[in-house]
């Protein structure tokens, strides 16, 4: 699609050059840039600001950030100039892990993997060439159904605050999920979640049944203290970006920090009425 084409489909075509000129320009504080979504993957950004944030007020002084799927690593090299930025705002120290085969995509499993959209050995990692440029990250490789499971007990890391989901198929994002049953030591009451193949065009065609919205699904059916739910402020914000339809937000309600209050202290309400 050329620039003319983006443009005429573009369905804020202002804002987009207005992010792109701030970005460009470098206006104002990084905390402008991200709600107006002038960075570079301001998903990324959110969830990495948004989990700091969350973990300094409940008095952490550290949390984890993960990403299931690292592939050519871009994602994983922006937590990390993310992480930058955002330690600056909070006293928390911010550890970013990947989880990936390191091969690509494994062998399906059945119908739910989308076979017709993916296929064996896609998305497969330079792991070399991404090691180089790593600077604080670190690599989880392996079949996510085994590094889910020992994760915890080989990298000791901190509570985890958010996660990107972008495993592709039903069953791997099914195993990371697991990841949200850690005791709650290892895991903060509230995680930012990112999921990136809910959305597609007319060749993914994803829904409630497959990949990773059947996983969604599959675990607010099988779980009564946690459950995944999608994050309703954004879309109805005034700088609207498509990302937005691709957050969550895990609420683990019996997690013994739950309730404890992190709002604004200033909600009262005055009588001011005027004729």
């Amino acid at each position: 699609m050329g620039q003319i084409e983006r443009m005429m489909t573009e369905p804020q075509p202002i804002r987009r050059i207005i992010r792109s000129l701030v970005r460009r320009l470098g206006l104002g504080s990084s905390k402008f840039q991200l709600d107006i979504g002038a960075v570079d993957r301001p998903n990324y950004a959110y969830l990495v600001y948004n989990a700091a944030k969350l973990a300094h007020g409940l008095g952490y002084d550290r949390v984890s950030v993960l990403e299931f799927g690292v592939a050519g690593g871009n994602g994983l090299l922006w937590l990390e100039r993310h992480a930058n930025w955002v330690e600056k705002i909070f006293p928390v120290k911010i550890e970013i892990y990947g989880f990936d085969t390191g091969e690509g995509l494994p062998e399906p499993k059945d119908y739910r993997d989308l076979q017709y959209h993916w296929k064996t050995g896609f998305v497969r990692m330079d792991q070399a060439k991404l090691k180089a440029r790593i600077e604080r990250a670190t690599l989880v490789l392996g079949n996510v159904k085994e590094t889910s499971r020992t994760f915890v007990a080989e990298y000791n890391p901190a509570p985890i605050g958010a996660v990107s989901h972008d495993l592709d198929y039903y069953s791997s994002t099914i195993d990371a999920l697991k990841l949200f049953d850690l005791p709650h030591e290892h895991i903060l009451p509230r995680v930012f979640c990112y999921f990136d193949d809910v959305i597609g065009d007319d060749l993914e065609l994803y829904n409630d049944f497959t990949g990773e919205r059947a996983a969604i699904v599959e675990l607010n059916r099988t779980h009564t203290d946690s459950k995944l739910s999608f994050v309703y402020y954004l879309p109805a914000t005034a700088g609207y970006q498509g990302w937005h339809h691709q957050i969550w937000s895990l609420h683990n309600f019996q997690h013994p920090y739950y309730g404890k209050f992190v709002s604004r202290e200033d909600q009262q309400l005055r009588l001011d009425f005027k004729d």
